[in-house]
């Protein structure tokens, strides 16, 4: 299992450098770096890479500090679909490559990500639930859950998406497991300010 996560976003709703605005003592994107090593040290996860935007050297230093493989994106203008594209295309052509099975795709501007999701997500797809497998937040059901796990299998269509859209629809139905409270995006300064009380 690999973690790929994705952090050349623009922030244009943020006003910039929202990966390395402070929340709770560090940057909202080491707190995402965290907890990946968290589920690394429980034997989870493997190698990581993360796609950060060419140029930004603090956010590839934060990344690359963290353990993980910096993916530079020369166009992040054109939006998530190239850093989905890049990131995959690192991954499959890397020379860890050949032991893994299945990505992990996380949100840099997701702090609240959880091990415990980490590790109802790989179990799903270790029982052979299906290629596709994302968590369901019973704090808000109906939005997309992240991160999502790929198998090797559907990596390839990825080739398929274009400008700032996921994955969403050319991947056949996910397998949702339902897992507790909520993992936010911060995309804008309001949202960072309801994460900084106390932590539930």
């Amino acid at each position: 299992m690999a973690a790929l996560v994705l952090a050349a976003g623009q922030a244009r709703r943020f006003g910039g450098a929202k990966l390395l605005a402070p929340l709770r003592g560090r940057p909202v994107l080491a707190h995402v770096c965290a907890t990946v090593a968290l589920a690394r040290e429980a034997g989870l996860i493997g190698p990581g890479w993360a796609v950060t935007a060419a140029g930004d050297e603090a956010v590839a230093s934060l990344a690359s500090w963290a353990g993980f493989a910096v993916v530079p994106n020369d166009r992040p203008e054109e939006g998530l679909s190239r850093s989905i594209r890049l990131g995959l295309s690192n991954v499959a052509g890397s020379a860890e490559a050949a032991a893994v099975g299945a990505v992990l795709l996380l949100l840099g501007d997701q702090p609240l990500v959880r091990v415990e999701t980490m590790r109802r997500l790989i179990e799903a797809w270790r029982s052979d639930l299906g290629p596709v497998v994302r968590p369901r937040y019973l704090d808000g059901p109906d939005g997309p859950g992240h991160p999502i796990l790929l198998d090797r299998s559907v990596w390839p269509l990825a080739e398929r998406i274009t400008g700032d859209t996921g994955l969403a629809a050319v991947l056949p139905p996910a397998v949702l497991i339902d897992v507790s409270g909520a993992n936010p995006d911060v995309d804008t300064r309001a949202d960072l300010h309801l994460l900084k009380g106390p932590r539930s």
